[in-house]
């Protein structure tokens, strides 16, 4: 099945699921479109987001967030949240030398493969991290350094036992989300019908259809990859709050205990500002957000055919095992 079929497919389901609703919800929804937007919001001058048919912003389409801006302020540019023209200018020379070069920056694919950003936010940002002030991830609690200490030492020591001491991404399962600027793939299909949206990524077609329609959630602590997703209109901000979350599968080592805030605000006709809050006591000292931009596209998404071409995990545990094999008879 292509992408486009079965991204149709997700939209008839969610279609389905919502034609129930009564009319009365989607008053609701409309009512809400016409609220005023959070306090913040950079919403270009004399210009008002399209809507859909039930009132609400059209979010609806593919969004690129490609960006060279790192997730964490560099240490170089420490006490300094933007860049000056030359400074910005410098700096994206210098880094796509860097990524370039595959002694400095090794890679398991083809250097022309792969798609980054070539440049900086707009603003000129030195970090997508917008809290705490310093753009850096807050400091690990005590118990998530141990966790991190003993996740490291099972896999040094059963690095290649069985599949399921392999990374999820080596494993196809996910790549978890939020997903952030990285290597390829850098674009959401969002989708939406008067109660629900659909988010879906090509990495490992990860999708979430996120109720808006004011259900609690799960009734009991059913673990989920992406957690259990609600969502909802602040004003024209959409905005996705998830738990529940598998602990091996959370946001960069977080636990069970993570919750995770997204807010989806379209601020221009070709741009969405996406902003991401994660909190769990049991991993960092504080809450922290980022935010970037994501920009329109008329280009399709393709499909990531991980299980189909993972030969990497096959040879991983191939070679263990004929190492296995090779040890066992030296040893006879």
């Amino acid at each position: 099945m292509t992408v486009r079929e079965r991204v149709g497919s997700i939209r008839l389901v969610a279609v389905a699921a919502v034609a129930a609703m009564t009319v009365a919800s989607v008053l609701v929804s409309s009512a809400a479109g016409g609220q005023s937007l959070p306090e913040g919001a950079d919403i270009q001058p004399g210009w008002t987001p399209p809507r859909t048919a039930w009132g609400v912003p059209d979010l609806q389409g593919v969004w690129d967030y490609r960006t060279m801006t790192p997730l964490q302020r560099p240490r170089e540019f420490a006490g300094k949240t933007f860049l000056t023209d030359e400074e910005a200018a410098a700096y994206q020379v210098r880094t796509l030398a860097e990524q370039a070069d595959y002694d400095r920056a090794p890679s398991v694919h083809a250097k022309w493969w792969l798609d980054y950003g070539t440049e900086l936010t707009a603003d000129k940002r030195t970090s997508l991290i917008i809290d705490p002030p310093d753009g850096r991830i807050p400091s690990l609690t005590p118990a998530a350094r141990r966790r991190s200490a003993a996740t490291a030492e099972r896999r040094r020591a059963h690095a290649a036992d069985a599949a399921e001491y392999r990374s999820l991404t080596e494993r196809c399962l996910t790549f978890g989300t939020p997903r952030l600027p990285g290597a390829y793939n850098n674009n959401y299909l969002i989708l939406q019908t008067p109660g629900y949206v659909v988010i879906h990524s090509e990495m490992i077609h990860d999708t979430r259809v996120v109720p808006l329609d004011g259900r609690p959630s799960l009734a009991s602590p059913i673990p989920q990859w992406h957690g259990d997703a609600r969502g909802w209109w602040d004003g024209d901000t959409l905005v996705v709050e998830s738990i529940n979350y598998v602990p091996k599968g959370a946001f960069r080592g977080a636990t069970a205990r993570l919750r995770l805030v997204e807010r989806f605000t379209r601020v221009g006709p070709d741009t969405i500002h996406y902003e991401i809050t994660a909190d769990d006591p049991a991993t960092w000292t504080s809450s922290w957000a980022m935010m970037f931009p994501m920009a329109k596209t008329e280009q399709p998404m393709f499909e990531y055919a991980c299980h189909e071409g993972n030969y990497g995990l096959e040879n991983i545990l191939g070679n263990a095992r004929a190492e296995d094999r090779a040890s066992a008879a030296t040893d006879k």
